[in-house]
């Protein structure tokens, strides 16, 4: 998989703000705002923001499990997990 690069904008580009929120949107890739050559913000689109943020989670959550495991927390199998999804709501 590969991953677009963000782009970079120096902060004082900030002034066409109607442009940049374009840029966001269309590109789909973090906008890097840089002061005197170093990054100091990040802009992105909400639906960027939330495709991250939802991965952020999940990691979050099998990061939680793999330590509850690691502490000898018994796992489910997953295949009696499903069946037993199957019998509570159908299909």
């Amino acid at each position: 998989m590969t991953q677009t690069l963000p782009k970079i904008i120096p902060v004082n580009e900030l002034k066409n703000t109607a442009l940049i929120m374009q840029t966001c949107k269309e590109s789909n890739v973090p906008i890097v705002i840089t002061r005197n050559g170093y990054g100091e913000a990040v802009m992105m689109s909400i639906s960027l923001y939330e495709e991250l943020f939802a991965k952020l989670h999940e990691a979050l959550l099998i990061n939680e499990a793999l330590e509850e495991i690691n502490k000898g927390a018994k796992g489910a199998d997953g295949f009696k997990v499903l069946d037993d999804l199957k019998k509570k709501y159908g299909q």
